[in-house]
């Protein structure tokens, strides 16, 4: 697609795209999440996380 960082509001249950982008990047691991993969994100921080394991790890901290 366009491989460019899109910029997201995370909302509850769903996001919105800001920035038109084809992926963004993990807050604890720098990964790139495809935003068809994009399953784990932080509202209250805006941040997004590449699995449950790197959600979890900010639940800890």
């Amino acid at each position: 697609m366009l491989k460019k960082l899109a910029k997201l509001k995370y909302l509850p249950n769903n996001f919105e795209v800001i920035e038109r982008g084809d992926h963004v990047i993990c807050a604890i691991s720098g990964k790139k999440i495809p935003l068809e993969s994009l399953s784990y994100w932080n509202v209250d921080l805006q941040e997004p996380y590449y699995s449950y394991i790197e959600a979890s790890i900010k639940r800890e901290s």
